[in-house]
C-alpha cells in the first residue's frame, strides 16, 4: 500500500526510466509493491474495504440499542442470547463507525480573559486518607483566569458559612479579588435558578460587595465555562494526594497551601510562563481588599445545661457554673468557639471538628470536669429533694422530667416546686397523675388542669365561665 510520498517517488523514478529492481532497492520496498503502484498509476493510497462482521445484524443492533437504553453491554448479552456471537470491541467499533448512540462532535473554542476580569470557584468531593482512615471531604478551589493562580482548601462539610470562610482565605492569599466570580449552578452560593437566571443568596451578594466582586453562574451543562477550576481539581487529585500522609484536616490544608505556592511558581505549557509571573501584572488590576475584613462566624443560641456545658455539632464546651440554665450566644468561627452572655464575652474555646463528640473544658471550669472524671453525679437541687418526698405523683413527675429533658430540667423542676408551694396537694397530685397517664409534660397545661380541680373549692365561677370554650380541657 505504502504512503503517499513513497508512491509519488515510485512514479517519479519510473517516469525517469529507472527499472523496477532499481526503484525497489533505492526506496527499500519490494518489487511487487513497485509493480502495483506503477500499475495503479496514482499517488493516492487506496482504501481497504473490509467486511463488517456486525453489518448483517445492523437492524437487530438498532432495535436492541433502543430497548437497552444505549447500554452496549446489555446489547451484546441480548445478541448472544439470540445466537449472534460478536466480540464486544467489534460491536462498539461498529456502533462508533455507524454513529449508533454517538453524539456529533462539536468544535471547542477558548475563553480569553483580561487581567483581573474573572476568577472561577467550585467544589469537588474527594476521598482522602486522613489519620489512617479514608474520609470524604469537600475540596474548594479558586483560580484567577488570567494568571492561573490557584488556591485550594478542604473542609469536612460545606455550606454558606464555609464558603465565606474559604473565599476570605483565598482573597487574602491573592491580596485582592477579580471583578467577576464564575460558579457552577450547584454551588451553595446560588439560591435559585440556573445560568443567567440564577439568583444568588442575599448574604453572598453582600459578601461579594465587601470585596468588590459579583457572583455569576454559567449556563447549565456548560462545564467548559469553568474549565480552569475543573482542571485544578484533576491536578489536585492526581498530583497532590499521591504519596502524602495527613494527620488531620488542618495538616492537610497546611500541606495543600504549600503545594499551591509551589505550583504557582511552576511553568505552565499552555501559557508559556509561571502563574506568579503573570500574577505580577494581574495583581494591579484586582479589586483591593477592604481596610478591615471581619472574621466570618455563625451565630447560635444555646442553653447551658446543669453540668455547665453547651453542645454544638455534638461537641461540648464548658462555661462558668454561674451561667447554668442560662441562654447564651455562640459565635462559631473557623478555628474558635466564642461564648457570649449578652454582649459580654464569657470565654472561648479552640474549635473541635463537627461530629467528633468531644468535651472541651477550660482550666477555670475544672470543677465540672472533676465530677465527670470521678463518675459522681451532680448533687440534686433542694427543690428536687422536696418534690421527691412530697408525694408519689410528684416523685414520678420529677423522674419523668429528668428523663425527658436531662440537664435542661432544672428550670422545669423549679416551676414545679413553685406550683407545689401555691396549690393544694390533692388537686395537684390528681393533675400530675392524669398528665403522666396521658404522657403530658407541658407544665403550663398541667397548671391549667390544677386550676380546674381547685376551681370549685376556691373560686365562684359563673355559668358562662364553666362553658368557656377557651378553658383548658383534660386530655382524653
Amino acid at each position: 500500500m505504502q504512503d503517499r510520498d513513497t508512491r509519488s517517488a515510485i512514479l517519479l523514478l519510473r517516469a525517469k526510466g529507472h527499472g523496477t529492481r532499481e526503484i525497489g532497492l533505492s526506496l527499500q520496498v519490494s518489487r511487487g509493491t513497485v509493480k502495483r503502484v506503477i500499475k495503479s498509476g496514482t499517488i493516492e493510497v487506496p482504501t481497504v474495504d473490509r467486511e463488517e462482521k456486525a453489518e448483517p445484524y445492523e437492524a437487530k443492533i438498532l432495535e436492541l440499542h433502543a430497548r437497552c437504553q444505549g447500554n452496549l453491554v446489555r446489547v451484546q448479552e441480548e445478541l448472544v442470547a439470540a445466537g449472534i456471537v460478536l466480540a464486544y470491541p467489534t460491536l462498539t467499533g461498529f456502533c462508533r463507525r455507524h454513529g449508533i448512540g454517538q453524539k456529533p462532535k462539536e468544535r471547542t473554542g477558548q475563553y480569553l480573559f483580561d487581567p483581573g476580569q474573572e476568577m472561577q470557584h467550585d467544589t469537588s468531593p474527594h476521598d482522602v486518607m486522613i489519620g489512617g482512615k479514608k474520609r470524604r471531604v469537600q475540596c474548594a478551589s479558586l483560580v484567577l483566569c488570567y494568571s492561573r493562580m490557584i488556591f485550594a482548601m478542604v473542609f469536612p462539610a460545606w455550606n454558606r458559612f464555609w464558603v465565606k470562610v474559604f473565599l476570605t482565605e483565598a482573597l487574602r492569599f491573592f491580596e485582592g479579588a477579580a471583578g467577576r466570580c464564575m460558579l457552577d449552578n450547584s454551588n451553595v452560593v446560588v439560591a435559585s435558578g440556573t445560568g443567567k437566571d440564577a439568583v444568588m443568596a442575599p448574604e453572598m451578594v453582600a459578601f461579594g460587595k465587601r470585596f468588590g466582586t459579583v457572583f455569576v453562574a454559567h449556563a447549565l451543562g456548560d462545564a467548559n465555562r469553568s474549565a480552569h477550576v475543573e482542571r485544578a481539581f484533576h491536578y489536585i487529585e492526581n498530583n497532590f494526594y499521591a504519596g502524602r500522609v495527613f494527620s488531620d484536616v488542618a495538616d492537610l490544608n497546611a500541606q495543600l497551601r504549600a503545594w499551591c505556592e509551589r505550583v504557582n511558581g511552576t511553568t505552565k505549557r499552555s501559557i508559556q510562563a509561571t502563574p506568579l509571573e503573570l500574577f505580577a501584572k494581574e495583581r494591579t488590576y484586582l479589586k483591593p481588599l477592604p481596610l478591615h475584613i471581619p472574621e466570618v462566624y455563625m451565630r447560635w443560641n444555646r442553653a447551658v445545661d446543669t453540668e455547665g456545658y453547651i453542645t454544638l455539632h455534638t461537641n461540648r464546651y464548658s462555661l462558668p457554673a454561674s451561667l447554668i440554665d442560662r441562654e447564651i450566644f455562640v459565635h462559631e468561627t473557623q478555628s474558635r468557639i466564642q461564648l457570649f452572655d449578652g454582649h459580654a464575652l464569657v470565654c472561648e474555646h479552640a474549635r473541635v471538628e463537627s461530629g467528633a463528640r468531644q468535651r472541651r473544658t477550660l482550666p477555670e471550669h475544672e470543677r465540672q470536669a472533676r465530677w465527670q472524671h470521678s463518675g459522681s453525679k451532680r448533687p440534686p437541687l433542694e427543690e428536687e429533694k422536696l418534690l421527691r418526698v412530697a408525694s408519689p405523683a410528684m416523685a414520678a413527675m420529677v423522674e419523668a422530667l429528668q428523663k425527658r429533658h436531662g440537664g435542661r430540667a432544672t428550670r422545669l423542676l423549679q416551676r414545679l416546686h413553685r406550683m407545689w408551694l401555691e396549690y393544694p396537694q390533692e388537686p395537684l397530685d390528681k393533675a400530675l397523675s392524669l398528665a403522666l397517664e396521658h404522657g403530658l409534660f407541658d407544665l403550663h397545661r398541667i397548671e391549667a388542669l390544677v386550676l380546674r380541680h381547685v376551681a370549685g373549692d376556691f373560686f365562684r365561677l359563673s355559668p358562662n365561665d364553666e362553658n368557656d370554650e377557651n378553658e383548658p380541657k383534660e386530655p382524653k
